[in-house]
């Protein structure tokens, strides 16, 4: 029963992504100028799968824990209004830099959003105030995680899929979890590589939140700890991070 509820959630997640996908680029709201963005490359892009993930992670997520759906879907949301206001800043250092000097960037509001998200919904799956805590920084954490390694085609959704796996192997919410952001990375993760569309800050953000709220379902403080200690090492060092994913 397990098994069939965990592949229950990958499969719904990867159709809804991909459905999503194809309905935003046959008729994208606002005209197709507005979702179009040029990649690494020198490509334009859609930003289809942004949203498409966010769909297809959050109904995952959501089977498994209404919570973990709260989060993703929060998570997104704060990730679309980096992506619509356009600042290109990256890490936190440049965002809270600008913060001293007054001036309230995107990166800013994605930042306080999503860890006030993450914290909530830790606040939420957790009982005990450490362990409340530890969960909150696991899923904020996580989703900065995997916005840092969307610096190239595939590879933000490709580290979903390789982080995701072994949260299968726990069964219950866990897994159910994993497998929801799973299956929304594999979704879109044909088009990304082919540089047919990118997830933007909206897609990495939602994977990530769903996967640190995979990890919080499926750990006990000790587990929480050592991802914990993980994220923030990740996000201590993020140009680093970034860098190893795009020399991949």
């Amino acid at each position: 029963m397990i098994v069939t509820r965990t592949s229950r959630s990958f499969v719904l997640a990867a159709a809804l992504a991909r459905a999503g996908q194809a309905l935003l680029r046959a008729a994208p709201p606002g005209g197709r100028r507005r979702w179009e963005r040029r990649n690494h490359a020198g490509r334009d892009v859609g930003l289809y799968a942004g949203p498409a993930v966010v769909l297809g992670a959050a109904a995952g997520a959501g089977r498994a824990c209404p919570v973990a759906g709260a989060a993703v879907l929060a998570a997104g949301a704060c990730g679309a209004y980096d992506d619509v206001a356009g600042d290109h800043r990256r890490g936190f250092r440049a965002h809270l830099g600008a913060l001293r000097d007054g001036e309230v960037t995107s990166g800013a509001v994605k930042l306080f959003g999503i860890s006030a998200a993450g914290l909530a919904a830790g606040a939420l799956m957790k009982e005990r105030p450490l362990d409340k805590l530890l969960a909150g920084v696991v899923i904020a954490g996580t989703a900065h995680l995997v916005n840092l390694v969307d610096v190239r085609p595939g590879r933000a959704a490709g580290a979903v899929l390789a982080l995701g796996a072994p949260g299968l192997l726990r069964g219950g919410p866990g897994a159910r979890i994993a497998a929801g952001a799973m299956g929304a990375a594999a979704g879109v993760l044909p088009d990304d590589l082919g540089e047919r569309v990118m997830l933007g800050d909206t897609g990495a953000h939602a994977l990530g939140a769903a996967l640190g709220a995979a990890v919080v379902a499926g750990n006990r403080r000790a587990g929480l700890l050592a991802h914990a200690v993980a994220v923030v090492a990740a996000t201590r060092y993020g140009d680093r991070v970034s860098a190893w994913a795009r020399a991949l």
